[in-house]
């Protein structure tokens, strides 16, 4: 960890984030998930075990309705079938009529063109917030093909360019995902380094971070809190619930579980005293 990403317990941000997670506990946002098969058990039981709602619904004619009563909306391209895509478009559509945030995890693109394509064209339409490996967030920045599947070949540093660029571009909070998050809307970065290195040994580590921050973009619909802020206030719940797993944990198959546990044992003290957060201006 770097020296300069110390424990910040009395930092604005960290506080925040305790005061989200009190909030999405005591109204449990309704997170639309139209995800990659490989991971929609885990996806919802992380959104349950951390205190939120989740629906998996990815059907045509229901993604849009949907997507205009959830509090937040995951849109995950990792198994984009015809039904899922047409449901994607759908659901973003519903999402952006009702205010809905929503969030675009652009899963393994770059040299796969139809995820490709599909991406470029959900962002187009301006997602709240958009969390991706470095590999994929400099892809769709146009800047690479991508990485190695889903695993990225960049670091989070490599990609800062590219996700501020985005950031600007399309009015979004990029969220940068690696062994330090990084997390920028365009004006102000966020560096986060907690977590632990068996989140990438999971399937679906990364693609339920993408929902749980769906689901503090709801919570702060009502408690007013600035997407960037919601953003990684996801980010450090999420990584500080793995540091506790992985204590507990005795290889990936145990770390899954305790994984689930650790969401919902987490309390808002937990994350100030915890944090690892660097905040600057760009």
């Amino acid at each position: 960890m770097s020296d300069r990403l110390r424990p910040e317990s009395e930092s604005t941000l960290a506080a925040t984030a305790a005061e989200l997670l009190s909030a999405l506990r005591e109204t449990p946002p309704l997170t639309h998930c139209i995800t990659n098969t490989v991971v929609t058990g885990f996806t919802a039981n992380v959104l349950l075990a951390l205190g939120a709602a989740p629906a998996m619904v990815d059907i045509v004619d229901e993604a849009g309705l949907f997507a205009g009563v959830a509090s937040g909306v995951l849109i995950n391209l990792g198994t984009p079938t015809p039904e899922q895509r047409e449901a994607s478009l759908e659901a973003v559509a519903g999402a952006n009529a009702a205010g809905t945030p929503w969030v675009l995890d652009p899963v393994a693109i770059g040299a796969l063109p139809v995820r490709t394509a599909l991406a470029h064209d959900l962002v187009a339409a301006r997602p709240t917030a958009i969390r991706g490996n470095a590999s994929e967030i400099l892809a769709l920045a146009g800047l690479s093909a991508g990485g190695r599947g889903v695993d990225a070949t960049d670091t989070p540093d490599a990609a800062i360019d590219a996700a501020v660029a985005l950031a600007v571009r399309h009015g979004s909070v990029v969220a940068v995902s690696g062994a330090v998050d990084l997390i920028t809307d365009g004006h102000r970065v966020v560096r986060i380094a907690n977590g632990d290195e068996l989140l990438t040994r999971v399937t679906g580590g990364g693609c339920a971070l993408g929902a749980v921050m769906a689901a503090f973009l709801g919570a702060a619909r009502t408690t007013g809190t600035e997407s960037l802020v919601a953003v990684a206030a996801a980010s450090l719940a999420y990584t500080v619930a793995a540091e506790r797993a992985a204590m507990r944990a005795s290889g990936p198959g145990s770390f899954a579980v305790e994984l689930l546990d650790a969401l919902a044992s987490v309390q808002p003290h937990d994350l100030a005293a915890a944090a690892h957060i660097e905040e600057r201006a760009l």
